[in-house]
């Protein structure tokens, strides 16, 4: 496929739904976003994408094939919906299907961090590897693998879900019934309350207000033991993660994004160190972790190029 060519990308989150016109790395023009909460039932909320759709397509008939990452598990190859995380009422949704008929154009369907992944692999900080991992921080853990050059899926299309890996066989109880999943300790809500614990426990006030990563970041930066010793707890943690990816993967590089990620060295500096004192070190000397280059965006974009790429 020509790389200048236009698709469409569909990024649904837990709570709102974002479409637009991409062309590579480019938005080129977006919908107005849709509130998943304010639609009751899929077939509501797939009518307000329609409508988005069919807006976009007048706006640039030359859009080539639309793609839609969404949150949960989806069966690439069938185009369906087996289960959404936090959106109700979506089991066995033939997405794809649904996409085709009401955008006249070619669509793909795939769970929304893979689709991330895909856009750090092809456009972005992992653009040219062959085997990369990629992970993006929000309310929990969300990743994708590439291996040997492509995205791995796994049987049942629920290859890459790194957030459910384990680092303690004793911890806490995860969604699945899963002991010691990482994103049950790192992800944004669970590195705030660990925050709170820990200021309630040194019987010291925190230093600013302390809802967000970004405080907690805020606070390390101004010396605060506290926070210091949070983020380098979350990066130990996040080692031992990357540590169990790295022996069963063997990839070129992790991307890291959203959330924790963005608190740059602060993170990725006790994370190199944690990751170097426990790989062998002609592996560790070829590992790179970098940050992720496509922001918030990443979803659309990895959807957008994803469809175009599966064109015949």
């Amino acid at each position: 496929m020509g790389m200048h060519e236009l698709s469409i990308g569909v990024d649904m989150g837990g709570t709102t739904l974002k479409a637009a016109v991409v062309r590579e790395t480019e938005i080129v023009q977006r919908a107005e976003p849709v509130s998943t909460r304010e639609c009751s039932t899929p077939q509501e909320l797939i009518n307000c994408l329609a409508e988005r759709l069919r807006t976009l397509r007048q706006q640039y008939p030359e859009a080539r094939a639309v793609g839609m990452g969404l949150p949960g598990f989806v069966d690439h190859a069938g185009g369906k919906v087996d289960s959404l995380t936090n959106v109700p009422g979506w089991y066995d949704v033939p997405i794809r299907q649904i996409l085709e008929d009401v955008s006249g154009l070619p669509a793909s369907v795939e769970n929304d961090a893979n689709c991330m992944a895909y856009a750090e692999w092809r456009l972005g900080a992992a653009q040219g590897m062959s085997d990369v991992v990629c992970l993006t921080f929000g309310t929990g853990v969300g990743a994708g693998v590439v291996s040997n050059g492509q995205l791995l899926r796994g049987a049942m299309s629920a290859a890459g879900e790194i957030g459910q890996v384990s680092i303690d066989y004793r911890g806490r109880i995860g969604h699945y019934g899963n002991r010691g999943a990482v994103e049950d300790y790192i992800g944004n809500n669970e590195l705030m309350r660990e925050a709170q614990i820990l200021y309630a426990a040194s019987q010291g006030e925190a230093p600013i207000e302390m809802e967000t990563p970004i405080h907690l970041e805020n606070a390390a930066k101004v010396g605060c033991p506290v926070a210091q010793t949070l983020w380098d707890d979350a990066a130990r943690k996040l080692a031992t993660c990357l540590l169990n990816c790295h022996y069963i993967l063997n990839p070129q590089a992790f991307v890291i994004g959203g959330g924790i990620s963005k608190a740059g060295e602060l993170l990725f500096a006790p994370l190199r160190r944690y990751l170097q004192s426990q790989i062998y070190p002609p592996h560790f000397a070829k590992l790179q972790i970098l940050p992720a280059k496509l922001g918030s965006d990443a979803g659309i974009i990895g959807s957008a190029r994803l469809a175009l790429d599966e064109l015949p």
